[in-house]
């Protein structure tokens, strides 16, 4: 078997040569690996983002990083219900 040896700039180099979808692959399962907590806890909260969304006739996913800022700040800023 042969082993491969780099350095950290030359792994740092070879992901960069990868498209966004891959960087964005490795960087979900690195993140996976290191706070599995912290990753549940997102992608909880991007469904529920996605749900309330819906339920107020929007499309998370077609919205741009502005519109989901302005729209979670909304949410957040509403007064508690009676």
């Amino acid at each position: 078997m042969v082993t491969l040896t780099l350095s950290e700039k030359q792994v740092l180099a070879l992901v960069r040569q990868l498209s966004p979808e891959r960087r964005l692959w490795l960087l979900e399962h690195l993140l996976r690996d290191e706070w599995p907590d912290w990753f549940d806890l997102a992608e909880y909260a991007a469904a529920r983002a996605r749900a309330v969304a819906t339920a107020r006739g929007l499309d998370w996913d077609r919205m741009d990083e502005n519109e989901r800022e302005s729209f979670i700040d909304a949410i957040l800023h509403e007064p508690d219900p009676v």
